[in-house]
């Protein structure tokens, strides 16, 4: 690269010794973009205070702003200048390795001495915990601080030199990629290749080819829109040119009328799934579908009410009627059914704008569903006008109709069959509502479907689809689980925090649930080949799985012993989970249980369920190499997946009768040809991983030891609070929470063999190193957010893999 032609630049450069790796013109903009951002925060006096770098620099824990702050003010002044800041952000961000650690050497060195003792290092790390939102006992901040000293404190003085810190870091390559202070990035100016002309990803030959069926789908709809238009202006060329164009949109919304229906008929769709024809049509994509249905009946509904209005006027001036007669009244008898088609039209004009109004993102995820899920009812009323206001619109709506009719009379009939009840309820964090649905025998379903669950004490005549976070193995309850997110969801949760609804257990259901469980037990202990408790897949009445969180309640005298049993076992996992980071002491037996006793609900609450109804996620079981990626609450339908799958590895694991040695046979059958599955799961905070750590504990524990390609199962977790490595606000403590995993044999944050990675995974690294495991052909299974969607999505067209994305 060419050295920096700007004189001060070059000085600068000199004078620090770093070398100058930007070009001319990078350079400039760094110094332009740097002199604007520090004159926008100075203020009037042209230099930042404490308060001000704090505020600037977003971080969490003022040891770090007071560090950084004491490093950048060089003339101690109290207060950083426009050169002080240059001079401290060119090191950072253009300077060599050695000035980099010898500035994250200082700010750990907080007494100034030219070493780093343990109180120093444990003081660094419990800010660094503070600053990425990681809560751990204070044992555990002991722990990683010996780890860490001990390993850096090669020659036993008692103390970190800068060249041992220095020898330590070289054991982590990639912290040293991008060292820098992430908080800053404020006052880096925009990545040059932004402004670069780049393809667009709609234009690219890998869009086209990784969405061929649905791009040819949706061109032979376009072209059947078009070629219905033409021919209905053909046929009514005498009545001029707004009536052609009416009749031309009238026609197109017969058929898509008809079409919307279509995309509506859940269970043909699910039947569907199960043959050729999901390899033909993008039966995927229905929601996708349904929404471009959608506007388009909008739009050719407004140029046929336009085009009327228009033929309307003409007609008024050459006939009786007046224009709003024509408009609001039957005299003209316009209409096949006593000359109402202008005043049905009218009110659906007025239905389908409310529809879709009441059906915009910003309306369904704002937390107004009901909203959305009553205005979407209208549409019989729009059947019904559609009839009355269109002498032809039965002939196409009749088959469809019919089919509607009866996937309607089947949901209504099996929903009411069966008597389903909620017998558990837990509450888990970030107010996730966990339901235990009593399972009738006659439901069956596949890994990752979805159900319409109503709640007649919650919402008389509300259905909400959730996905069953259950496996279909377990064989007599249903699992989901529901994030509070808008009114219905958040009147579930407070309706079982409540107080009150303690009085829905009972004695007699108590001992009949007790009962239920020891034979559910059996049932899977059989199911499952488990020689123990520890090795089967997480139940209902596994006493160890702090997901399900089951602990009885207000029972006889006789389940006593049960429930302190249970709650012992309890306490022992607790002593190994993450905790408060303010040194409170275990919590006790008592304390314990009366934590379950409040976020534990034992029930017996009516519901009904309509499905199950089949997703995308179906074909994991058809997949060679399948790629599970949740996000947050996302990981439910991939939570009974995950349980199937492990079922299915469980019946090819094969045992040595003489020692502990286990491998799994690489079998191919039409039940599955998964030959390996990565998961990986995204969430915000620590707390989030509550939800399914047990879980996914079990699922590491029934793993082989020894397998011919590798291990069937990996996973990956990503903690976006987390500062990422490279950070010098986090990067003391990520060495330590490495080092001590390899210690102990797993994370700290979660519990898992699996290590807890910070920040949000780089897509582009994570897809390049699947690609090269050459396990067969990857899929990739989202659910989550829609905006990450988008990211994962264009990385898939990237690397040739396929996707899908859970949808409702």
């Amino acid at each position: 690269m060419k050295s920096c032609s700007i004189r001060a630049e070059d000085d600068h450069c000199r004078s620090s010794g770093v070398s100058c790796i930007m070009s001319v013109d990078e350079d400039a903009r760094w110094l332009e973009w740097v002199t604007k951002q520090f004159e926008s925060i100075a203020g009037d006096d042209k230099e930042i205070n404490l308060c001000e770098f704090k505020t600037a620099l977003k971080v969490k824990e003022s040891f770090f702003a007071e560090r950084f702050f004491a490093l950048f003010d060089s003339d101690g002044s109290g207060s950083i200048s426009l050169d002080e800041l240059l001079k401290a952000l060119d090191l950072l961000i253009h300077g060599t390795e050695t000035d980099k650690l010898r500035f994250l050497f200082q700010v750990y060195d907080v007494d100034g001495s030219g070493s780093i003792d343990p109180d120093e290092l444990r003081t660094v790390l419990k800010s660094c915990l503070s600053e990425s939102a990681i809560s751990l006992p204070e044992e555990k901040l002991d722990d990683l601080t010996l780890v860490l000293f001990e390993s850096a404190d090669t020659d036993n003085s008692g103390s970190i030199t800068f060249e041992e810190l220095k020898e330590e870091l070289e054991n982590f390559p990639e912290v040293m990629e991008n060292l820098t202070i992430s908080a800053a990035n404020w006052l880096k100016p925009p990545d040059l290749d932004q402004n670069k002309h780049q393809t667009p990803r709609y234009l690219t030959r890998a869009y086209w080819q990784n969405n061929s069926r649905k791009l040819l789908f949706l061109f032979g709809y376009g072209v059947l829109n078009l070629l219905l238009f033409v021919v209905a202006m053909l046929r009514h060329s005498d009545g001029g040119v707004w009536l052609m164009v009416a009749r031309g949109c009238g026609q197109c919304l017969n058929f898509n009328c008809t079409f919307i229906v279509v995309l509506m008929l859940r269970r043909c769709l699910t039947w569907l799934r199960a043959t050729w024809v999901v390899r033909v049509l993008p039966l995927d994509q229905n929601i996708l579908l349904h929404q471009i249905v959608g506007y388009a009946i909008f739009c050719f509904s407004l140029g046929h009410a336009i085009a009327h209005v228009v033929n309307f006027a003409n007609l008024s001036q050459h006939s009786e009627f007046l224009l709003w007669e024509y408009l609001l009244t039957t005299r003209p008898m316009i209409g096949w059914v006593k000359g109402t088609a202008s005043l049905t039209g009218v009110v659906l004009l007025l239905l389908i704008c409310l529809m879709v109004l009441c059906s915009s993102t910003f309306v369904r995820r704002s937390g107004h569903f009901e909203v959305f899920y009553w205005s979407h009812l209208s549409y019989i009323w729009v059947l019904i006008l559609l009839i009355v206001h269109c002498a032809n619109f039965w002939k196409w709506f009749v088959v469809p109709g019919l089919l509607f009719l009866l996937e309607k009379i089947v949901g209504i009939a099996v929903s009411r069959m069966g008597g389903l009840y909620i017998v558990e309820v837990n509450l888990l964090p970030s107010k996730v509502t966990h339901l235990v649905i009593k399972r009738p025998q006659f439901f069956h379903f596949k890994p990752g479907d979805y159900i319409y669950i109503n709640i007649p004490v919650i919402a008389k005549y509300e259905w909400h689809p959730f996905t069953i976070s259950s496996a279909p193995e377990q064989s007599d309850t249903l699992w989901l689980h529901v994030r509070s997110m808008g009114q219905w969801t958040n009147r579930l949760y407070e309706y079982f925090r409540q107080t009150d609804s303690m009085e829905l257990c009972s004695g007699r259901l108590a001992t009949s649930l007790k009962k239920r469980r020891q034979q559910a037990k059996a049932e899977q202990d059989q199911l499952f080949g488990s020689a123990s408790a520890d090795r089967a897949v997480a139940s209902t009445e596994d006493e160890s799985i702090e997901l399900t969180m089951f602990r009885q309640n207000g029972f006889h005298s006789g389940e006593t012993s049960s429930l302190q049993s249970g709650a012992q076992g309890l306490v022992e996992h607790v002593m190994d989970e993450p905790g408060p980071a303010e040194g409170e002491e275990a919590p006790s037996l008592r304390e314990v249980s009366a934590k379950f006793a409040e976020n534990h609900r034992v029930c017996n609450i009516k519901c009904y369920v309509d499905g199950p109804y089949g997703t995308p996620t179906r074909q994991i079981f058809t997949s060679e190499h399948a790629v599970l990626i949740g996000a947050g609450i996302g990981i439910t339908p991939f939570a009974s997946i995950l349980q199937s799958i492990m079922y299915r590895y469980r019946l090819r694991k094969q045992n040595c009768p003489s020692c502990n040695f286990s491998w799994c046979e690489n079998l191919k059958d039409s039940d599955m040809t998964l030959r390996k599955v990565d998961f990986i799961w995204i969430n915000r905070d620590q707390k989030s991983f509550e939800w399914f750590v047990s879980l996914l504990t079990k699922l590491e524990m029934d793993q082989a030891d020894e397998e011919p390609e590798g291990r069937f199962l990996e996973m990956h977790m990503y903690m976006t609070s987390a500062l990422s490595k490279n950070d010098m606000k986090a990067i003391g403590l990520q060495m330590a929470l490495d080092l001590l995993a390899k210690k102990e044999k797993k994370d700290s944050i979660t519990g898992l063999r699996t290590r807890t990675q910070p920040g949000r995974p780089e897509w582009g690294k994570v897809f390049q190193k699947l690609s090269k495991e050459n396990k067969g052909k990857v899929h990739v299974f989202y659910c989550g957010a829609p905006s990450l969607a988008k990211a994962i999505k264009a990385q898939c067209e990237r690397f040739g893999f396929n996707f899908y994305k859970e949808n409702f």
